[in-house]
């Protein structure tokens, strides 16, 4: 059987069909030919073509016809139709069914090489964008959507009815239950997946800065801005942008990214006129919006804009049978990234991970199996979760376990001294971390809300998480 490509020629004018076939051999192609539309569809299962050149014109069946039986029986094979009269109203109809360009006769040599040449180019981009779309289901059914938990098959059904359209997606769930990653699905399988992805955290920045990111600023608009700068907006023309924690935007910037959705344009800090964008809008949030908007935090025209398909995402506590096909995704993935010969888990893991709650979610084990990877060892991760006990809880470090009143109480009695400021300055700061751990687990790691609860500003906040070790649950 031959590697070449297969070109079916279709004409009822032999001097033509021969004029094709010479042209097409010399250029490598295995060239076969019909003198009219229903002995080239009956042969379909002999010629078997990569490409055909169809005359417009034929004897019985006509050209248009014809073409609509090719495409019904092979939709992805790129037809050339041939024509001497090259109506408007045929060619628009011809590229109406499927044809992948239109030539009129007489032609020359170049324009029928470039005419293939263009046709398998973009027979071929479609079948790679295939392929990716097959990947990225795959990528995402083993490592969001595993298991048949009957709400993930939702999330997965949702996925794929809305991922080639340009609707506004509201991804909610709460931190590390994979809202980036649906969000990257909905873009690799949509129309935009040439074009830019862009992410922005909206609890990242400032408010100030936040604008500037977004939607850019003129030069002269602030002291400093020496020359213009392009938002995320712009970069994101034609693409996607991720507005990951939306709930975090200050009211002011609710009102402008309103205007985007609304209108597709906005202005740039200091600008005088509005700038146009072509850009669907992902947006992510780990907070009850509804009471985001009851309390005027969230405007509620902006809540209604964004909602328009809502995912959401169950936490990992409410769909554990994911969790050895989760763990076997990740040890193969750290295995290779890692260059470890890390063995599966054993069954006591394995049972001590089915009843743990996951606070973190699929982050959590993430981490967990990448500390499993990495160390060679179950037992130390196997210990931190039989030490958590706790779903909410945050494992406390060997430092922590070791700060026992009890023991001092003991020492104390025998006679042994201490340095009282370093001893109250150490239990502060634990007494600290273990407040805002808590904290931040009754507020999902939102942390503006944690911050005000704990009565301190959100920098505040952000320093002392950094200070004491503490991820931002992102």
């Amino acid at each position: 059987m031959t590697d070449r490509f297969r070109v079916l020629v279709i004409d009822d004018d032999p001097g033509i069909r021969e004029y094709l076939h010479t042209v097409a051999s010399r250029q490598g192609y295995e060239v076969f030919s019909a003198p009219d539309g229903e002995s080239a569809v009956e042969g379909l299962g002999e010629s078997k073509p990569d490409i055909v050149t169809l005359d417009a014109v034929l004897p019985g069946m006509d050209g248009l016809e014809t073409l609509r039986k090719l495409k019904q029986a092979m939709p992805q094979v790129p037809v050339i139709m041939l024509s001497g009269h090259g109506q408007a109203r045929m060619i628009v109809e011809a590229m109406r069914l499927g044809a992948s360009d239109f030539l009129r006769k007489p032609f020359e040599v170049e324009e029928l090489e470039l005419a293939f040449s263009k046709a398998l180019e973009n027979h071929a981009l479609k079948e790679e964008v295939v392929n990716l779309r097959g990947r990225v289901r795959s990528e995402v059914d083993s490592l969001l959507l595993g298991g048949d938990n009957p709400k993930m098959k939702e999330v997965r059904e949702t996925i794929e009815q809305v991922a080639d359209t340009d609707i506004t997606v509201l991804i909610r769930g709460e931190s590390g239950t994979g809202k980036e990653l649906v969000a990257r699905a909905l873009y690799q399988l949509s129309n935009r997946s040439e074009r830019p992805f862009v992410k922005v955290n909206c609890a990242a920045l400032p408010s100030e800065l936040l604008e500037s990111e977004l939607f850019g600023f003129e030069k002269g608009a602030f002291t400093g801005a020496q020359k213009r700068k392009l938002g995320k907006f712009e970069y994101a023309n034609r693409g996607t942008i991720f507005l990951d924690e939306i709930s975090e935007m200050a009211p002011g910037l609710q009102a402008k990214l309103l205007q985007v959705l609304q209108d597709g344009e906005f202005s740039r800090l200091g600008g005088e006129s509005d700038v146009k964008v072509d850009t669907r809008i992902i947006a992510a949030t780990n907070r009850n919006l509804e009471e985001a908007v009851r309390s005027g935090e969230f405007r509620e025209d902006l809540y209604y804009r964004l909602n328009v398909v809502m995912v959401p995402l169950p936490p990992l506590r409410d769909r554990i049978d994911a969790v050895p096909l989760l763990v076997e995704h990740f040890l193969q993935m750290y295995r290779e990234q890692y260059r470890k010969d890390a063995h599966p888990l054993s069954a006591e893991t394995m049972n001590v991970m089915m009843g743990y709650g996951w606070p973190g979610n699929v982050r959590e084990l993430e981490n967990m199996i990448k500390r499993m990877v990495v160390l060679g060892n179950e037992k130390a991760v196997l210990k931190e979760i039989q030490r958590q006990g706790d779903a909410g809880s945050i494992a406390h470090p060997p430092e922590e376990e070791s700060f026992d009143l009890g023991s001092l109480g003991s020492d104390l009695a025998d006679g042994n001294g201490f340095d009282l400021k370093a001893i109250s300055k150490r239990a502060a700061r634990i007494a600290e971390k273990k407040v805002i751990e808590r904290v931040l687990a009754q507020t999902r790691w939102n942390r503006k809300e944690a911050a005000e609860r704990l009565h301190i500003s959100y920098k505040a906040l952000l320093y002392k998480m950094k200070e004491n070790g503490l991820s931002d649950g992102n």
